[in-house]
């Protein structure tokens, strides 16, 4: 594949107004995905966006509009609105493309732009080289004829369909009623539709982070920062936290005690239910090489597989639909259940735990440790240039760490695909062995 110049592992992303997140870019997005999806018949071509609450929204929404319009687009506009909700619509406006404008969990100075095809899906690496090959060509290029220009308008009841589309995941036969659930929105995205989808189901809702200025978007808050959800969650004595990052499409829980949940135990909680029900798809869970041993063990312990990917999203969903599997994500939170979403949800995914605690009647606390997490240990170096994972004294340190595991655990040295960083993780059932194979790699990836 060739070298991509603009998307990296998700969409485009940078800094506002500085390359290539500038209103210039934007512009030749709108124009290059529209020349893409614009097909030859005659009928109107729609496009819908989506954004978070960053204050560069403002400056890239029109210029994307102004691009996609000169090629002859309509566009929708659904203002503030999370990554799985604009993915949905997509599909079920019959839209030939959906753009979300976030940056995720990174704070308000950068931002990004995401994009759907007609099925909800994000893009194929295939489609991005070609939108790329298009921003490069001159600006005059496939313009339509005055008469032939897109239309805009914005879509007022954005948020309120996508808060049904939710309340409709949850089973109906329950409802939230006596539960007393924080949830942080990050000052992002989901600031109005997840409170008011948790209230309309029932619970009694406490809301944090709903209150976005246009610069605090994941601002100590959010799953990043789920210290806030959990001082919440003791102060008010609720029963759940649920903290969201900017665009809603990750997930982190704290049980009622304050103690964080991350996406490997959620992923556990749901599949184990989901399996004892017979709704698991495809006989086990896909997620990232990042994800613990205990996962695997958990779900092989229940007669289930964990398929493993590189890190992404988007990888984890590829093998999703590839093996027919319905529960898959990341350690970090991102989770995609493929029955309910096309793209990591959030809220979704939160519902779905909410659903095991009320059929259980358990609390989170006896719900969040679903296994024991075997010792883990990430650390980075930072490189000046270069290609340390090739040289030969990093191989045969990672050799010689995997043979001293001998079985017992795993090793994981990848680059970053946003920094200049080399990513080393080792786990196993030794934590001091797991600690001495990590410093061993880190000191032949400094000295190369």
């Amino acid at each position: 594949m060739s070298k991509r110049a603009y998307f990296g592992t998700d969409g485009i992303r940078g800094q506002a107004n500085k390359h290539p997140m500038t209103a210039e870019v934007a512009l030749r997005v709108g124009l290059a995905a529209g020349k893409l999806f614009r097909s030859q018949d005659e009928r109107r071509h729609l496009v819908v966006i989506g954004k978070d609450t960053r204050l560069s929204g403002y400056m890239i929404e029109p210029a994307l509009v102004a691009g996609l319009t000169s090629v002859g687009m309509d566009v929708r506009l659904f203002g503030p609105l999370p990554t799985p909700a604009v993915a949905m619509m997509t599909r079920s406006m019959r839209a030939d493309l959906g753009i979300m404008i976030s940056a995720s969990h990174n704070n308000f100075a950068d931002n990004g732009i995401k994009l759907f095809g007609p099925d909800g899906y994000k893009l194929s690496d295939e489609q991005e080289l070609k939108i790329e090959a298009l921003m490069d060509e001159g600006l005059q290029e496939g313009l339509a004829a005055p008469r032939d220009l897109g239309r805009v308008k914005r879509i007022d009841d954005a948020q309120a369909r996508y808060v049904e589309i939710v309340k409709a995941t949850f089973p109906r036969h329950l409802n939230l009623s006596g539960l007393r659930i924080v949830i942080d929105c990050a000052h992002g995205a989901a600031y109005k539709v997840a409170p008011t989808a948790l209230y309309e189901l029932g619970a009694e809702v406490i809301a944090i982070g709903d209150t976005p200025d246009g610069t605090n978007i994941n601002e100590e808050c959010g799953s990043t920062h789920p210290e806030a959800m959990a001082k919440m969650v003791r102060e008010y004595r609720a029963d759940i936290g649920i903290a969201l990052d900017g665009d809603a499409d990750r997930l982190v829980i704290c049980d009622e005690k304050g103690v964080v949940v991350d996406g490997d135990q959620i992923m556990a909680i749901i599949a184990g239910a989901f399996a004892k029900a017979g709704a698991l798809k495809g006989g086990g869970v896909v997620a990232t090489v990042m994800s613990n041993l205990g996962l695997e063990r958990q779900l092989n312990g229940l007669g289930l597989t964990l398929e493993r990917t590189s890190v992404g999203d988007r990888y984890v969903m590829q093998r999703m639909r590839e093996g027919g599997f319905n529960v898959g994500g990341e350690q970090s939170g991102h989770l995609i259940l493929s029955d309910f979403s096309t793209t990591g949800d959030g809220l979704i995914a939160a519902l779905q735990v909410l659903a095991v605690m009320i059929q259980t009647d358990l609390p989170m606390s006896a719900l969040g440790r679903q296994f024991e997490p075997v010792p883990q240990l990430l650390e980075n170096v930072r490189f000046a240039g270069g290609k340390p994972l090739e040289a030969k004294s990093v191989k045969e340190a990672i050799a010689d760490g995997e043979s001293q595991l001998n079985g017992s655990g795993r090793i994981v040295v990848r680059a970053s695909g946003t920094e200049p960083l080399i990513r080393i993780m080792a786990e196993g059932d030794d934590p001091a062995l797991v600690t001495k194979v990590v410093k061993s790699i880190v000191s032949a990836v400094k000295a190369v």
